[in-house]
């Protein structure tokens, strides 16, 4: 649409302007301000040294996530930045009192990243059990037998706010009232929500929040936010812990850790200082914009994209219902595996997930008109053959 108000962003993402760019789900465009923010970083290190930590390094996990936490509804001080998600959610997972043997159940469902499980199977007692509740159709959860697997017997529901292979979006204040209800707690995946959904986490009362900003934060690798409620902190005992969450750090007090209060309680060694640099210009520019806004163009577009995959004749393995749906819908034509690739090598930017189909998604920066190149170039590559050159033999 020529009249679209978030187009005059473009220029800001150099990406842009050598390729179809439709893979914010996987990575962001990297904003041009981040060679800004990568000089100033070096700048910092070069002309102040060691003093650069008593200037804003030792607080720049806390200052990014106050610049984070208003696109989730959080707090300020309430999301510390780490480096990865494994990293982070064993963290939480090492931090959690899992000793009420009444309390024996996690309830996770098949569809979540399979990385967040790999972390909390490797932290739960051998007392704990997982219930995984299974996808009918590889694109939705029963949200009902989500719902009734939460009962007394559950310490943590341990779940994705939006699905990362069909964009199904779970109802995150449901499930939190529904734990909260029968004593349990609750920990979201937020790689997928914040920056293309609207997302509350101090109104919807959640405990644990964890996601990424190198998706659509379009703040690169190497940022991970983590959002603790604030009145769970002192329950919290972290096994994956370093000076940085020491009250007096400079003590340098080896026989005895004295946890900090705030936040900064699960913090654990030296951060990374050039990815926190980094991952500010993408952030500010969707606080800019608003996720309001962002999710209303998201809405319209993922539209789109199911409109011309149904006349195409794809299926569509996303929700059909917007309001279910995040920034994402995945396609699956024939061949979906060879076709994703001849894409790639046509410089449209998608990705391919097994089981799933051709992921494509759009963010503000991207016009309707790439979104119908695209979805032609399907339909080209499968009528001309291309596809075959990227048979697996």
């Amino acid at each position: 649409m020529t009249n679209d108000p978030l187009l005059q962003w473009r220029d800001e993402f150099p990406i842009l302007s050598a390729c179809n760019y439709l893979i914010s789900n996987s990575l962001g465009a990297m904003p041009r301000g981040v060679y800004e923010g990568l000089r100033y970083y070096a700048d910092t290190w070069a002309e102040q040294g060691v003093s650069a930590w008593g200037t804003g390094w030792f607080e720049l996990p806390q200052t990014v996530g106050n610049k984070i936490a208003p696109l989730m509804g959080a707090a300020e001080n309430t999301v510390l930045l780490h480096q990865n998600a494994s990293i982070a959610n064993s963290i939480l997972f090492g931090a959690l009192d899992f000793s009420d043997r009444r309390r024996d159940k996690v309830v996770v469902t098949e569809l979540d990243f399979p990385s967040d499980v790999y972390a909390l199977r490797s932290w739960l007692p051998d007392h704990m059990r997982i219930q995984m509740i299974r996808s009918r159709d590889g694109i939705h959860i029963d949200i009902d037998e989500l719902l009734d697997a939460i009962d007394e017997s559950t310490r943590l529901v341990s779940t994705s706010h939006v699905l990362f292979r069909s964009a199904f979006i779970l109802p995150a204040q449901e499930i939190t009232a529904k734990a909260h209800s029968v004593g349990a707690q609750v920990l979201f995946n937020g790689y997928h929500s914040v920056g293309v959904i609207p997302v509350a986490v101090g109104a919807w009362e959640i405990d644990y929040y964890i996601g990424g900003v190198l998706k659509w934060l379009c703040g690169g690798p190497g940022g991970v936010f983590m959002y603790v409620r604030p009145d769970l902190l002192p329950s919290l005992n972290p096994k994956v812990t370093g000076w940085f969450a020491s009250a007096s750090p400079f003590a340098f007090d080896v026989e005895k850790l004295d946890l900090r209060e705030d936040a900064y309680r699960l913090m654990n060694g030296t951060p990374g200082i050039a990815s926190l640099h980094a991952i500010q210009p993408g952030v500010d520019i969707i606080a800019q914009i608003g996720v309001a806004a962002i999710r209303e163009k998201s809405m319209r577009q993922t539209s789109l994209i199911i409109e011309l995959a149904d006349a195409m004749g794809y299926q569509v393995v996303s929700p059909r219902d917007p309001a279910q749906r995040a920034g994402t819908v995945t396609v699956n034509p024939p061949h979906a595996y060879e076709v994703s690739n001849e894409l790639l090598a046509r410089a449209i930017k998608i990705d391919y997930r097994p089981q799933a189909g051709i992921r494509i998604a759009p963010h503000f920066y991207n016009s309707d008109d790439e979104i119908r190149a695209a979805v032609m170039a399907i339909g080209e590559i499968l009528a001309d053959g291309s596809w075959r050159r990227h048979e697996v033999v």
